[in-house]
């Protein structure tokens, strides 16, 4: 039924209508056509699954066969082990026949270790026979040793070391037989040298030696590429690791080096452990007595040896004075150390010998440009050797620390440490105390002593531990003074100190300024300077350093201890990074420090002649003759009552003119006059009632005051600061009739150019010619009519600070108007 209903249903899709009928023969082929070829199909499958179960058959009976002949084949060898190993049971044959081929393949083994001992002992005696008749020839057996040992060292490694001993042994046996062929080549080089009178001479080579002399030079540099080679290939090896001497510069620095032990050991008068000086000079005079010697004699043969192959990169093989230093040096690393451990009880010598060292290596790096393991990593130098390899650097920055302290305390226990240093600096910066100026100078001395240390952890320690606890010691001393100074001035502190007459006369008028100026002008210095260092390029250098260290604090507090140590001595802002750049500097933490007691002191300073010019004020503020001064006596000399603040005036500003800067200088000016504008304006001018006369009194008086302030500050000081006061004191002062009187600082015998200054400042707030015909009567009438044409009014005088009240409460005050 399944196939009849397919049938239909294919018949009804390609016969849908009558003209479907036409094409009913050829659906017909195709239908046939279909069939056929799915009758050949069926036909080639069942040939296929016939040939595949036939090809199953076959393969299921030949393994069939194969297990069989593999079951009568094991059998006959369980039978024949049984046998042969005269067992009982087939598990007891296999352990014993396990034994057998056991002890088979150690004996292949050793075998096989008797023929690489045969080898080695034939090239060795190959190679002895021939050295000193034919040394070229002795060099090949030695160097195919070489490749044995390297080949035998891979191997051990990969086998987990399965043969120690027999490598152990080749490796000896090619060592002594490497010293046998070194001694006779630098024998044969030693006899050169002393037919050229080497060290005596420092000529070239003579011509009859050139051969004899290129060719044991060269014999010994073969021996030794290959070991060179292979030390640069080592995966393990630190790349900090000086490199080895080259055997030819052994040899050429071997009388150099008996010179050096018979002048600088045992009880030679050059041999003095307080002048390591001597010995270092001496090595320094080596390497410039001889450079020129190894530059012409030896340079060509390095280049011939070494220039296409891997050590030509490497300064200390292939540059023959850097080669030449290399040979030098481990004579004076063993005189270094020597005399590191006799003067290790003795700080003062273990310092001084730190500092020799670090100018030494300073000297070979500068005057040679000594890099020994590549021109773009710099040589740690002898100072690393001595205080990181040999393990001095605590000791040595113990004894720095103590030295330092010491000299610090000498520097602030002197009885002139306090005192204003006024040549110090230039006339227009604040003046430091001479303690300041010793203490940065300290400080500048202690950076000199580690700036050419190599470590950077070195470094560091030396920053947070002297340097920077020296600038904090100084900071407490500065702020502990601050402190006292506040505590005697308060009226409490007084009191409960029970203070004498003399006591507060030490904290009062200019002394507590100088105390005072003291504080602020070494704070201020200090804080400049390690703005400047912060732009040294040594500190710049070792701020990012220690940034690019910052990201892996780990790492940072296993080299520099506590990093929260570092952040609270350096910056907070450590470790932060912006498109900019770096943040933050590393002396951040202490300059805020210093500037927090600078700005405070300069607080103090500006409350304090405030708090004495309001008291020098008040009787000023008393005077009550405004309105009845007569017409004669007005303008002729200065108010009595004003005396006392000229003279505070002259005094405390000639006194800071001379100690502080141009710019706190004027910020304690503009204080002073902001003080003076409300005195004045509160308790004289809104209070009193002034005539003609009152008001020309004041402005003679405020003229005085401006020219005071303007003598020790700068011209136009005074102005800017008391511009709404003079304003006020210029509408005060209107006349009744007539020109306008405007105030300028100056009276009779005050400076001309102070008096042109203040009159060039007040040019552009002039009024006009018919402008100043004003009277006092005019301008009232339009100041009270309405504030617009107050405002005109005031535009018109030039007045601009001036409100509409304050002008009214002004003009109020005169008598004519009130009246």
């Amino acid at each position: 039924m399944a196939v009849e209903s397919r049938v239909q249903d294919f018949l009804d899709d390609k016969l849908q209508s009558a003209a479907d009928l036409e094409s009913i023969d050829s659906l017909l082929e195709n239908v046939k056509a279909q069939q056929d070829l799915l009758k050949k199909q069926l036909h080639d499958a069942r040939r296929e699954h016939d040939q595949a179960a036939e090809a199953a058959r076959k393969h299921t009976e030949s393994i069939k066969s194969k297990a069989e002949g593999f079951q009568t084949e094991q059998e006959d060898i369980d039978r024949r082990l049984l046998i042969v190993t005269q067992s009982d049971t087939s598990d007891e044959a296999v352990q014993k026949f396990d034994a057998s081929m056991a002890r088979l393949r150690k004996l292949d083994v050793t075998a096989g270790y008797v023929e690489l001992l045969k080898e080695v002992d034939a090239l060795r005696s190959d190679c002895t026979s021939k050295l000193g008749k034919d040394d070229d020839a002795a060099l090949e057996p030695y160097k195919r040793l070489q490749h044995l040992v390297s080949g035998l060292t891979s191997l051990q490694e990969a086998a987990e070391g399965a043969a120690p001993h027999l490598v152990d042994h080749v490796a000896a046996s090619v060592q002594d037989l490497r010293e046998n062929i070194q001694k006779s080549f630098s024998d044969n080089l030693e006899a050169t040298l002393k037919n050229m009178n080497w060290p005596k001479s420092t000529d070239r080579v003579a011509l009859a030696l050139e051969k004899e002399w290129a060719t044991n030079v060269g014999r010994l540099l073969d021996l030794q590429k290959q070991e060179l080679e292979d030390r640069e290939h080592v995966p393990n090896r630190s790349p900090d690791e000086d490199p080895p001497a080259l055997l030819p510069f052994e040899v050429l620095a071997r009388p150099l080096e008996q010179r050096f032990t018979y002048h600088f050991s045992g009880n030679k008068p050059t041999n003095r452990l307080d002048k390591p000086e001597y010995f270092l000079s001496h090595t320094t005079d080596l390497i410039a007595n001889y450079s020129d010697f190894v530059q012409d004699n030896l340079q060509p043969i390095l280049l011939r040896h070494f220039r296409r192959s891997d050590l030509a990169f490497t300064p200390a093989y292939i540059d023959a004075i850097s080669a030449f230093i290399t040979a030098l040096i481990p004579m004076v690393k063993n005189k270094v150390s020597s005399v590191a451990r006799q003067v290790s009880s003795q700080p003062s010598l273990l310092s001084h010998l730190v500092q020799e060292v670090i100018q030494f290596d300073t000297t070979i790096k500068d005057s040679y440009s000594y890099t020994p393991i590549s021109p773009s990593l710099e040589w740690r130098g002898l100072s690393y050797f001595l205080l990181d390899t040999c393990g001095w650097f605590r000791d040595w920055l113990s004894a720095e620390r103590d030295f330092a302290l010491q000299r610090y305390h000498a520097i602030v226990e002197t009885q002139e440490s306090g005192e204003l240093d006024f040549d110090a600096v230039s006339a227009e910066a604040s003046k430091p105390t001479k303690a300041a100026i010793r203490v940065n100078d300290l400080l500048e001395t202690i950076t000199e002593r580690y700036r050419h240390l190599a470590s950077f952890s070195q470094k560091i320690r030396f920053l947070i531990d002297i340097q920077i606890e020296i600038f904090d010691m100084y900071f407490k001393r500065l702020q502990s003074g601050l402190d006292a100074y506040i505590t005697l001035t308060s009226t409490v502190g007084r009191t409960m100190h029970g203070m004498s007459k003399d006591e507060q006369a030490k904290v009062q008028g200019v002394n507590g300024l100088d105390r005072l100026c003291r504080i602020f002008g070494s704070a201020e210095y200090l804080e400049r300077a390690m703005r400047d260092w912060n732009d040294d390029v040594f500190f710049l250098e070792l701020w990012a350093e220690l940034d690019y260290r910052s990201k892996n604090s780990h790492q940072a507090n296993q080299t520099l201890g506590s990093w929260q140590e570092v952040l609270q001595k350096t910056s907070s802002a450590l470790g932060s990074e912006t498109d900019s750049g770096l943040e933050g500097a590393l002396f951040d933490e202490t300059a805020s420090s210093y500037r927090r007691v600078r700005v405070r002191s300069e607080n103090v300073l500006v409350e304090t002649v405030v708090y004495d010019l309001r008291q020098a004020l008040k009787p000023y503020g008393s005077v009550a003759t405004w309105s009845s001064l007569s017409s004669n006596a007005a303008g002729s000399s200065v108010t009595s009552e004003l005396d006392p603040t000229l003279n505070l005036l002259k005094e405390y500003f000639g006194f800071l003119r001379r100690a502080v800067g141009k710019a706190p200088l004027r910020r304690v000016s503009r204080q002073v006059c902001h003080l003076i504008q409300n005195f004045v304006w509160d308790n004289v001018l809104t209070r009193a009632s002034f005539s003609t006369a009152g008001a020309t009194q004041l402005t003679t008086d405020m003229r005085a005051v401006c020219s005071t302030i303007d003598r020790f500050v700068a011209p136009g000081q005074a102005q800017i600061g008391m511009r709404k006061l003079l304003e006020g004191i210029t509408l005060l002062s209107l006349p009744v009739r007539g020109e306008i009187e405007r105030v300028r600082p100056g009276s009779s015998g005050a400076d001309d150019d102070e008096a042109s200054a203040w009159e060039e400042s007040n040019d552009a707030n002039s009024a006009t010619e018919d402008d100043r015909k004003m009277s006092l009567f005019q301008v009232e009438r339009l100041v009270f009519q309405d504030n617009e044409s107050a405002r005109h009014a005031l535009e018109q005088l030039g007045l601009e600070t001036l409100g509409e009240a304050d002008a009214r409460a002004v003009l109020g005050k005169r008598v004519e108007l009130s009246s």
